[in-house]
């Protein structure tokens, strides 16, 4: 499963983006979050999640707050 971090969040939209480990942006929306809330969420914090494509590319699915803290940002 691809880790990463949360490098931008549009509250008003209900969308983000996670910068991956490999140093893409990866785009998620609210409802692909599971076990968190989007009010809970901040910039920087590591995340884990599936991969999909959506109609404009790579989209993360099934996006978990990761709690093991190696992840590097």
């Amino acid at each position: 499963m691809p880790s990463g971090v949360i490098r931008l969040l549009d509250r008003h939209h209900g969308y983000g983006f996670v910068s991956s480990s490999s140093g893409k942006d990866v785009f998620f929306h609210y409802s692909a979050l599971e076990g968190v809330s989007f009010q809970s969420l901040h910039e920087g914090q590591p995340v884990i999640y599936k991969v999909g494509l959506g109609e404009k590319g790579l989209v993360a699915k099934e996006v978990r707050l990761c709690v093991d803290r190696r992840i590097s940002r």
